[in-house]
């Protein structure tokens, strides 16, 4: 008489499931971890009782160690960063994933000594239970810090140099080589792209983007003119542009603050938009919507980026091991271009 097969060992994902809520919530439930409602915790043992589910030691080991929170670490010195509407979109993706997750979220600057110092005991103390970076320059001490550190780390867009075993990005080469192509398919021959920092992988990026455009359209480049990302460098640099290149017919810049800071330099100089200068942004922000005139810009999901982070850190301390993700890109025609 054939023996019967074993019985199957229910899993975690199982409990929490039927428990109806995440796995990590799940995970610290069982191992009285803070941070985790009554009633959570009370669905939690109904369902582990019901299962007959006995937890693994070693994922009990690694879940009593849990701090209940997560910590976004952006490089940059000035706290107003995170008012920044494209920061600001970012914390409210990353937030509602990590609330789903039972984990509160904590906000950490680090372009400043001080500022890097402090996220560098976050990492030693294991201050957090993981770590989303963003915002990293070229040879920034946090990619180092990151390759140190015995907690998650998980990158919000790529930093310069060999790709992070976890990262979100977008699409910046495909979107901003879409923006240049749309400027070239509406005549315009004269396309120079206004830069983001160039000790970003962002900002590179997105100006490989346009010079593919370019290239392929049988036309030369502009060599890469570099702005910060902020309006005030997009007005500077179209108006040191229009001196040199008066004959400028279009232009790519690299995110929406820029191009709007392009829109007040053209409206200066007298130049008609787009009849004379057609301008195209990246971003999609409230300012292309109210710029005048509204600009034609490249969308990324920006709340989207802040979400799969936070979600690809709480997989990671799941015990999963997710594969890094790009999120696509889309162009949105409006009155510039």
């Amino acid at each position: 008489m054939a023996e019967a097969a074993p019985r199957r060992q229910p899993t975690l994902d199982e409990v929490a499931a039927l428990a109806g809520v995440s796995r990590s919530v799940a995970s610290r439930a069982l191992n009285n971890a803070p941070h985790v409602s009554r009633a959570k915790r009370e669905a939690v043992e109904r369902v582990v009782r019901q299962l007959g589910y006995v937890p693994n030691p070693r994922a009990r080991a690694l879940a009593t160690r849990q701090t209940g929170a997560a910590a976004l670490v952006v490089s940059g010195e000035d706290p107003s960063i995170f008012a920044d509407p494209f920061f600001a979109q970012v914390i409210v993706g990353a937030s509602a994933a990590l609330e789903e997750a039972d984990l509160h979220l904590m906000l950490c600057l680090a372009a400043s000594d001080r500022g890097r110092k402090r996220v560098e005991e976050l990492f030693r103390s294991r201050g957090a239970d993981g770590v989303m970076l963003m915002a990293l320059r070229e040879d920034d001490p946090l990619a180092r810090m990151a390759q140190e550190a015995e907690i998650p780390v998980v990158f919000g867009g790529r930093p310069v140099g060999p790709a992070p075993r976890w990262y979100v990005d977008v699409d910046n080469v495909g979107g901003a080589r879409e923006a240049t192509e749309y400027l070239l398919s509406h005549g315009r021959t004269r396309v120079a792209a206004i830069c983001g920092r160039l000790d970003t992988e962002a900002g590179r990026a997105r100006y490989r983007g346009y010079r593919d455009a370019v290239l392929a359209a049988g036309l030369d480049p502009f060599p890469p003119l570099e702005g910060d990302f902020t309006e005030p460098s997009g007005a500077a640099v179209m108006a040191a542009l229009l001196e040199s290149h008066p004959d400028v017919d279009g232009v790519f810049a690299a995110n929406d603050n820029m191009a709007a800071g392009a829109l007040r330099s053209l409206r200066g100089a007298r130049r008609l938009v787009p009849a004379d200068v057609a301008v195209v942004g990246f971003d999609d922000l409230e300012i292309a919507k109210i710029a005048d005139p509204p600009l034609t810009t490249v969308h990324q999901p920006i709340t989207a980026l802040g979400r799969e982070t936070a979600r690809m850190l709480v997989a990671l301390l799941d015990g999963q091991d997710p594969t890094p993700l790009i999120l696509p890109t889309g162009l949105v025609t409006r009155s510039s271009a």
